[in-house]
């Protein structure tokens, strides 16, 4: 008898109002997705934001594929979707419609709608891949790209002075490589700078999710959420993610210095387009 390697579960929206009533457990339980990457397994969670799927995939003993999960009611997985996966462990190979590319640590590949079988596989047992899934509905094929961290477009921001000195990587940028409608790139603190995105914003028109990597087993990143004058907050380890709606900050603070891949989808792909939440306004 064979058993499935793919494990999914759904997650309902919620709104501002709905949020701001719940305590640690609920809040948990509707923004906060764990055990993304767990041994020889494909984990995925399908979001009513934005139809936003949010995984992992982990190979070690062998390779796993991509199989389709009920809430896609498609045959195959990229019938009606696109897909970036984000190297987060040890090098690896993706293989999409019968091709391979070989992915570094921290390099990402793009899979548009219609392309295929999508296998992963680590090329070290003892340091296997972690790739890091995201997809959204898609309207039109782009071509697969293979896009490495030296390749992508980095910004670096802030200063030691306010905690916050980073190093953003836009895998995704309205000049490179097309998408549909998923954006993608990495933020990566400098040590000693803990705070990301701070002042904070909102964005209306997309809906967003975080990875939070790269931090030891003792230490923890405190997301900040929820609407501008009602913020809430959780409480992340490493290699655990964040779903933030659209009306949501989403903003933290680390014990250390740590990484984080954010991805949105939606209906706008302009980073500039974003409503800035002044300090003031927080409460």
């Amino acid at each position: 008898m064979t058993h499935s390697h793919m494990d999914h579960s759904v997650r309902f929206a919620i709104d501002p109002a709905a949020a701001a009533a719940m305590g640690t457990d609920e809040l948990r339980h509707n923004f906060h997705i764990p055990g993304l990457f767990a041994h020889d397994r494909i984990c995925l969670t399908y979001t009513h934001y934005d139809r936003l799927i949010v995984g992992g995939a982990m190979p070690v003993d062998g390779s796993l594929v991509l199989e389709t999960i009920r809430p896609t009611g498609t045959k195959n997985f990229l019938d009606r979707r696109e897909m970036i996966a984000v190297n987060v462990g040890g090098p690896g190979t993706v293989e999409i419609g019968g091709e391979s590319f070989a992915i570094g640590s921290r390099d990402m590949i793009y899979a548009g709608m219609g392309a295929g079988t999508v296998t992963f596989s680590s090329d070290d047992a003892g340091n296997p891949a972690k790739f890091y899934l995201l997809s959204a509905p898609a309207h039109q094929t782009y071509p697969t790209r293979h896009i490495r961290i030296g390749d992508a477009k980095r910004i670096d921001l802030g200063s030691q002075s306010t905690s916050n000195e980073r190093s953003i990587f836009q895998f995704i940028h309205p000049e490179g490589v097309k998408t549909c409608q998923l954006v993608v790139g990495m933020t990566q603190l400098a040590p000693g700078s803990v705070w990301n995105t701070m002042p904070c914003h909102i964005h209306d028109r997309r809906s967003e999710a975080y990875l939070y990597f790269d931090l030891d087993d003792s230490a923890r990143v405190f997301h900040l959420m929820g609407e501008p004058d009602e913020t809430r907050h959780l409480v992340i380890a490493n290699e655990e993610a964040i779903l933030s709606p659209g009306w949501s900050i989403h903003s933290g603070a680390g014990t250390s210095n740590y990484a984080f891949i954010w991805a949105m989808a939606g209906d706008n792909v302009d980073y500039t387009d974003v409503d800035p939440v002044a300090m003031t306004e927080l409460r």
